[in-house]
């Protein structure tokens, strides 16, 4: 059983790896697409940012599964056992911080910024994605809604 568990995380492993390789691969492609739509750099710039950023995220995540089956079901030492709460805080910390950077702003403060508008459109629909949605925004563009031309009256 022990040896099954450790193919397992080999394979979360090699996984993770898979991820972060294709991940990096696919980022350029999307920021060379962007570029060209666009015709900005800039907007290539954000677009490599927000997919590789993505794209370490993930990885993370799956490489933390190796690590727990790897340590809890392999080989549970009570040195195991710390040293995975050490690479597992280690790595959230580094989820975080990638997190923070690529939306521009803290998850706790991102719904009070999305509605005094100051998230930019890619962490608008990066928010969009975890189902957050701003008030005064429409649902399906991230536009401001219309006001009406006259105060009072509504469109």
């Amino acid at each position: 059983m022990t040896k099954l568990l450790d193919q397992v995380a080999q394979g979360f492993e090699t996984l993770g790896a898979a991820i972060l390789v294709l991940g990096v691969i696919w980022s350029v492609i999307l920021a060379v697409a962007a570029g060209r739509r666009s015709g900005s750099l800039t907007r290539a710039y954000r677009a490599v940012r927000e997919a590789l950023g993505g794209t370490l995220l993930l990885g993370l995540e799956v490489l933390v599964a190796a690590d727990l089956v790897r340590t809890i079901a392999v080989a549970p030492t009570v040195d195991n056992v710390l040293l995975l709460g050490g690479i597992v805080i280690i790595r959230t910390f580094l989820s975080f911080s990638l997190e923070t950077e690529i939306e521009g702003v803290a998850p706790w403060r991102r719904a009070a910024a999305m509605a005094r508008g100051e998230l930019g459109d890619d962490a608008l629909r990066s928010a969009r994605r975890r189902g957050l949605q701003a008030p005064g925004l429409g649902a399906d563009q991230g536009a401001p809604r219309a006001r009406p031309a006259r105060p009072g009256c509504e469109p």
